[in-house]
C-alpha cells in the first residue's frame, strides 16, 4: 500500500472534524476473508433458495426497524440531510424485500422449445465469491442493490466500502450477522487499492461489481479483464434533462431544482445538464435562481427549509469549485451561488450556471454537486444533439405537455434509462445502469438478478 493512499476515516463534513480512523486490513486478514467466503459458498449455495430469501427478508425488516439509527450514521459521516438519509435506509429495505420476495421466481429454470427432440432448460446457478467496491454517496442503497440479489442467488460477498464510510460499512456487516447471514457469506474488508487488485486476481473470486467514478471503473475493469472475471460497472453520469415546453414554467423549474439538489447534487443519475427550449428558457432559469438564492449552510441533521447540506468532503467541494470557476473564467454566467466555504468544512453554495460551451470543464466533465447547468435549445433536434454529445450515457429525462413528442425525443437518447415526464423512474423492480462511459451491466429488477449467475444449459435427450 502506498503511503499516500486514503485511510478509512469517519469525518464529519459539516465541521471538518475527524471522528475516528480505522486501520487497513492486513494481507493476512484479506486472505482469511477470501478463504471464509469461498468456504461459506459451498454451504450457502446448497441451501434452498427459499431459505436464503428468508434471511434476506429478515435483513429488510432490520433496515426498517433501525431506520433512524442508520440514517444518523450517514448524516454524520457523509453529510446527507437527515430526511434523505431516512429515505435511503427505507429504500434499501425495499430492495432487500423485493429480492427476498421475487428472487425465487426470477431465478427459476427457463424452458427452451427445442426442435431436435429432448428437453432443454436454462438454469440460473450462483458462481461463487464476488467483490463489491462501493461508493460513499449512497452508503446503504448501493450495497443493497449489489448484495440483495446475489445473497438470494447463493453467491458470497466481499464488500469493500468507500474509505469515508467506515461506520455505515460496519453497520451493514452487523445487520447481516443479526439477520442470520452465515459467517463468511458477507465479509466487510477495509482493503487498500493494492489489496483490491489482489482480491480480483485470486482464483477463488469470480466477479467484481463497482459503483464509482469513471477512473475507478476503468482501473478495476482493466483488472477484471486481465484476470477474466465478470464485471459490472456503474460509473459517472451527466444526465440530460430536456424541457421542451411547460404549462407552468415555475413548477417545472421547481421539479428540476429539487431533483438536482437531491443528496446535495451527488447522485450519478442527477439532472446535471438541463436543456430547455428557447421559449421557456428565461423563465426557467429565473425559477432556478429564485430557489438557489438566499440559501444558507445548515446542519444536515436538522434539515431545515432554506438551508443546504455540506458535500461529502472538502476535496469534493474544492473540485466542484474549480470546475465552476473554470467555466466563469471562460465566459459562462454564474447567476447565484458557487461560493466555497473558508473551510475546513465541505459547504458549497448551490449555484445556477448558463452559457457553458465546449472547452469548459463543465461542458464535458461530470459536476458532482449542487450546480444546475442550463442550456438553451432552439429545436427538439438541437436539444437531442446536445443531450447525446456527452461521453456519458446513464439516464435522461424529457418533459412536454405532448407525451408523444416527449416520447419520440426520449426514444433517441443514448442512455441506459430514458424517462418521460418524470425526472427518474425509481423502484427496486426497475433496472439501473448505463451505456458509453457510464459503464455496463444492470442492477435492480429482473436484470439485476441475472448478472453474476451461471446461465447453465441443461439438455435431456428423449
Amino acid at each position: 500500500m502506498s503511503t499516500d493512499e486514503a485511510r478509512y476515516r469517519a469525518l464529519n463534513p459539516a465541521t471538518g472534524q475527524v471522528i475516528e480512523d480505522f486501520a487497513h486490513a492486513t494481507d493476512t486478514e484479506i486472505q482469511d476473508a477470501i478463504a471464509a467466503a469461498h468456504a461459506a459458498f459451498e454451504k450457502w449455495r446448497r441451501r434452498p433458495i427459499a431459505e436464503r430469501a428468508a434471511v434476506v427478508a429478515r435483513l429488510a425488516d432490520l433496515f426498517t426497524e433501525r431506520v433512524e439509527e442508520l440514517a444518523g450514521i450517514i448524516t454524520l459521516e457523509m453529510g446527507k440531510r437527515h430526511d434523505q438519509a431516512v429515505g435511503e435506509a427505507e429504500f434499501s429495505a425495499d430492495i432487500f424485500r423485493y429480492f427476498a420476495e421475487q428472487g425465487e421466481r426470477l431465478a427459476a429454470d427457463q424452458a427452451i422449445p427445442t426442435f431436435s427432440g429432448g428437453r432443454a432448460v436454462v438454469q440460473r446457478r450462483p458462481v461463487g465469491v464476488l467483490l463489491g467496491v462501493m461508493p460513499w454517496n449512497y452508503p446503504y442503497y448501493q450495497v443493497a442493490r449489489f448484495a440483495a440479489p446475489n445473497l438470494v442467488l447463493g453467491n458470497t460477498i466481499l464488500l469493500k466500502h468507500a474509505e469515508s464510510c467506515p461506520y455505515s460499512a460496519l453497520a451493514i456487516r452487523d445487520l447481516m450477522l443479526e439477520a442470520g447471514v452465515p459467517a463468511g457469506v458477507y465479509e466487510n474488508v477495509f482493503a487498500s487499492h493494492n489489496q483490491v487488485a489482489d482480491i480480483i486476481a485470486d482464483d477463488r473470486v469470480q466477479g467484481v461489481s463497482v459503483t464509482g467514478s469513471e477512473r475507478a471503473g476503468a482501473a478495476i475493469g482493466a483488472l477484471a479483464g486481465k484476470h477474466l472475471k465478470k464485471a459490472v460497472l456503474e460509473l459517472g453520469g451527466s444526465d440530460p434533462y430536456i424541457v421542451l415546453d411547460a404549462d407552468d414554467v415555475a413548477e417545472a423549474a421547481t421539479t428540476a431544482w429539487e431533483t438536482r439538489m437531491e443528496n446535495t447534487g451527488q447522485a450519478c443519475n442527477s439532472n446535471k445538464r438541463m436543456i430547455v427550449a428557447e421559449p421557456v428558457f428565461a423563465d426557467f432559469v429565473a425559477g432556478l435562481v429564485e430557489h438557489a438564492s438566499g440559501l444558507q449552510p445548515g446542519d444536515p441533521a436538522e434539515a431545515k427549509d432554506g438551508t443546504y447540506a455540506p458535500m461529502s468532503s472538502r476535496a469534493a467541494a474544492e473540485t466542484l469549485h474549480e470546475q465552476v470557476q473554470d467555466a466563469v473564467a471562460k465566459g459562462a454566467t454564474l447567476h447565484t451561488g458557487g461560493e466555497l466555504s473558508p473551510g475546513p468544512d465541505a459547504y458549497y453554495s448551490p449555484a445556477v450556471l448558463t452559457g457553458v460551451t465546449p472547452g469548459m470543464r463543465a461542458y464535458s466533465e461530470e459536476l458532482f454537486g449542487p450546480v444546475a447547468v442550463v442550456y438553451k435549445a432552439a429545436s427538439d433536434q438541437e436539444a437531442l444533439d446536445l443531450a447525446n454529445s456527452s461521453r456519458y450515457g446513464l439516464g435522461g429525462a424529457v418533459f412536454s405537455t405532448d407525451v408523444a413528442r416527449a416520447t419520440a425525443v426520449a426514444a433517441e437518447l443514448e442512455v441506459g434509462m430514458a424517462n418521460v415526464n418524470t425526472p427518474v423512474g425509481e423502484g427496486a423492480e426497475l433496472p439501473f445502469g448505463g451505456v458509453k462511459r457510464s459503464g455496463f451491466g444492470r442492477e435492480l429488477g429482473p436484470l439485476g438478478m441475472d448478472e453474476f449467475v451461471n446461465k447453465r444449459l441443461l439438455y435431456i435427450s428423449d
